[in-house]
């Protein structure tokens, strides 16, 4: 407990107290005194446990905003207070202060709810790094992370946390991802490997070199996106800001019309405003809307917040609302269903050895930085160097292996060769290998398929999604085989950005009841994850733009993760739900029940009940959002 909720816990006490004193000297010493004594006994604990919201009430008066909860409960419990001076009316001294500390209590149970939520997300969240030791002039400088400029080299030491994004100079060790992926699973890094800030160093010493300034750096992106998440308000939120906005003149107004006008129309108005007024008051007491107000935005917070848990990083509670109602997902191929990174998956050839076709394109490969490049050469290992290499631009390269002409690249450079290709794999990419004039074979390269891919295909489908459908610009064969492989519906190949838009707009046209999401992580996927009515990014690797552009964000690029955030997701909305109808069933009961006068001795305690207790048990329910199963 914070001290503030501590000093509003012993207000609560204190007052309950002196109204246990106040309530036992009327009932056993001035029971039969006038009101003015009677009432004397309960002001100490009304003032003590209502001082504030009376001066709430009084304050927003001034200031022309009249209708809230302070001014339903101090004209409430006012009216509760003095209405004992009416003839023939029952006086409610008791009630009216139980009613105080009932909701003053409500409040407490409200402030502990939302500073739960906020310390969890604030636990999970809590990754900006306070200083970078930076490595400037022949010194070692403790700067803000801000103040680092890139290129510049930085140095972690153990059990500190990872500043900016950059990539490992030297040094080995494990990083703690847990606040960033919501996997517990440390992450090895050794020279050369990308490393993002936000993580925690465990063990051994590193020297990285900084590539992005601190304001685009993962950390400062997923502090941004939590910051800006209350703006994005759900339907449900938006609609109970508007209710209560409409709602709270039309009680005060049908209070007063409860009030007056059966009196007026009974023929005794001054024998019957005592019951009436006591029921208005009662009236006002029960259609408090705090129920609704406080545990609405409470749940979605809560299901934003249990969804960091588990390394989904939702950007506002329309999105957690759109994500629930998925019924199609559009998936990018390379770096969401695939790994992203080539390797050599078959090797062709007739007249040599697989090892030897490549090491003999590997040798000619050995100068290249290009992806492919480098995946033949990691699969040959050792490889003769080569006398002299030339780039064919557009074909592959030309190189002198071994004092022969070897030539690796497309079926356009074999031609150029004089080498007819005789037979070929026909999956994946094909990087074809000739031999001074003579075809010697093919190496397939393929892109990896994901090995959760699969299974969070299955488990959308589990999760209702219908249609599952896969954007690529790469080749047809490609594109079939991954799609068969992960169990896609449908597939769409070689397209360019523009086309992936237009793809999506159509079937963003095509008869549905819920959302279509696309699942990226490119900078060619921010047009389409922008248009989607979800746009799902790859957090760890993804580009920042696609991040950016997105509306939910999977920070370790598994995709197994949207399943289950969909899942939370609708759990939730069943929060949210079950909490409005709750608030409103109960409320709307006790009201007629109020009005018609049909409570008899109990409408003060139900009508707390109706008010207090429920708003308690719907702040309780939306704090269950929180945790992710």
């Amino acid at each position: 407990m914070t001290r503030k909720q501590k000093k509003n816990l012993l207000r609560i006490i204190g007052a309950a107290l002196l109204l246990l004193a106040a309530f036992l000297a009327e009932r056993f010493a001035l029971e039969s005194a006038h009101m003015v004594w009677r009432l004397c006994l309960y002001l100490p604990a009304y003032f003590t446990i209502g001082y504030d919201v009376l001066w709430r009430a009084l304050r927003n008066i001034l200031r022309g905003q009249v209708f809230d909860e302070n001014f339903l409960m101090a004209v409430a419990t006012v009216g509760a207070l003095t209405i004992g001076f009416l003839p023939g009316a029952r006086a409610e001294l008791a009630e009216a202060v139980f009613v105080m500390i009932f909701y003053q209590t409500g409040e407490l149970f409200q402030s502990i709810a939302v500073g739960k939520s906020r310390r969890s997300i604030a636990a999970l969240m809590d990754i900006r790094p306070v200083l970078a030791r930076v490595e400037r002039d022949g010194q070692e400088l403790e700067l803000p992370p801000e103040e680092v400029v890139v290129g510049e080299t930085v140095l972690i030491r153990p059990g500190e946390r990872v500043p900016l994004d950059g990539r490992v100079l030297d040094g080995c060790s494990e990083l703690n991802t847990l606040a960033l992926t919501g996997e517990a699973m440390p992450r090895a890094v050794c020279v050369g490997d990308p490393v993002i800030s936000g993580c925690t160093n465990m063990s051994g010493a590193l020297r990285m070199r900084v590539e992005k300034p601190f304001s685009e750096s993962t950390v400062s992106r997923i502090l941004q996106l939590m910051e800006s998440m209350s703006e994005r308000k759900a339907r449900s939120e938006r609609f109970i800001t508007r209710f209560a906005r409409y709602y709270t003149p039309f009680v005060v107004i049908s209070a007063l019309l409860l009030a007056f006008l059966p009196p007026l129309f009974s023929g005794n108005f001054a024998g019957n405003i005592a019951t009436w007024l006591a029921r208005a008051l009662t009236f006002l007491v029960i259609s408090c809307p705090c129920a609704l107000v406080i545990s609405v935005p409470l749940a979605f917070f809560g299901g934003i917040g249990g969804a960091s848990r588990m390394g989904v990083l939702i950007k506002g509670s329309q999105d957690l609302e759109a994500l629930a109602a998925m019924e199609i997902a559009v998936f990018d191929k390379t770096g969401t269903l695939t790994e992203g990174s080539f390797t050599v998956t078959e090797t062709v050839t007739e007249e040599i050895a697989p090892s030897q076709l490549l090491a003999l394109a590997a040798a000619a490969e050995a100068h290249s930085n290009h992806p492919i490049a480098k995946a033949i050469c990691a699969a040959a290992g050792k490889h003769p160097a080569p006398q002299s290499v030339t780039e064919v631009a557009g074909k592959g390269v030309r190189a002198v292996v071994n004092g022969e002409e070897i030539a690796v690249g497309n079926a356009a450079l074999m031609r150029d060769v004089g080498a007819e290709i005789a037979f070929q794999s026909h999956a994946g990419n094909a990087v074809f290998v000739a031999r001074s004039g003579t075809y010697l074979g093919n190496i397939v390269i393929s892109d990896t398929i994901k090995p959760s891919a699969g299974e969070a295909i299955e488990s959308l489908r589990s999760c209702g999604v219908k249609r599952t459908v896969m954007l690529t610009g790469d080749r047809t064969e490609t594109a079939l085989a991954v799609a068969s492989a992960v169990g896609v519906d449908e597939v769409r190949a070689e397209l360019l950005p523009a086309d992936k838009v237009r793809e999506v707009e159509v079937l963003l046209a095509s008869p549905r009841k819920g959302t279509l999401a696309f699942i990226g992580d490119g900078i060619n996927d921010a047009p389409v994850l922008a248009r989607a009515d979800v746009g799902v990014a790859m957090g760890a690797l993804g580009a920042d733009v696609a991040i950016e552009a997105a509306d939910v964000v999977l920070m370790d690029d598994d995709p197994r993760k949207l399943p289950r955030a969909i899942r939370h997701a609708r759990r939730t909305l069943r929060i949210v739900r079950q909490n409005i109808v709750l608030a409103l069933g109960i409320k709307g009961a006790v009201l007629i029940c109020s009005a018609l006068g049909l409570l008899g001795g109990l409408q003060m305690p139900l009508a707390i009940f109706a008010d207090v207790g429920v708003a308690v048990i719907a702040i309780l329910n939306a704090m269950t959002a929180l945790k992710c199963k």
